[in-house]
C-alpha cells in the first residue's frame, strides 16, 4: 500500500514562494513517475507538474519558468518549489504515484 503526505502549502501574498513536499511510504520515487496536480474550487483537477522515471520534468504552460519540481530518491520525497505566485495558483494541490493520491495541501495566493 503506497501512502502519500503532502506538506508545505499555506497563505502567501503574491510574488512569494512555497516549497511543497511529498512523501512516500510503500514505494520508491526512484525510477517512477509521479506527478503535481492542483484544483481549485468549482474546476477539474489539472497537472501541474510532473517527473518522469529517468527524472525528466513536465511542467503545465501557466508554470514554466516559476515551478521546479524535484526529487530526493535518498529521503523518498518529492518537491514542488514554486516561486513568483499568483493568485490564480490557488488551490488545493495533490501528488499521485502509481495511482494513489495523497490528502491535498492548500495553497491559498492572496494580498
Amino acid at each position: 500500500q503506497v501512502q502519500l503526505v503532502e506538506s508545505g502549502g499555506g497563505l502567501v501574498q503574491p510574488g512569494g514562494s512555497l516549497r511543497l513536499s511529498c512523501a512516500a511510504s510503500g514505494s520508491t520515487f526512484s525510477n517512477n513517475a509521479m506527478g503535481w496536480y492542483r484544483q481549485a474550487p468549482g474546476k477539474q483537477r489539472d497537472l501541474v507538474a510532473g517527473i518522469t522515471g529517468p527524472g525528466r520534468p513536465i511542467y503545465a504552460d501557466s508554470v514554466k519558468g516559476r515551478f521546479t519540481i524535484s526529487r530526493d530518491t535518498a529521503k523518498n520525497t518529492v518537491y514542488l518549489q514554486m516561486n513568483n505566485l499568483k493568485p490564480e495558483d490557488t488551490a488545493v494541490y495533490y501528488c499521485e504515484f502509481q495511482n494513489y493520491w495523497g490528502q491535498g495541501t492548500q495553497v491559498t495566493v492572496s494580498s
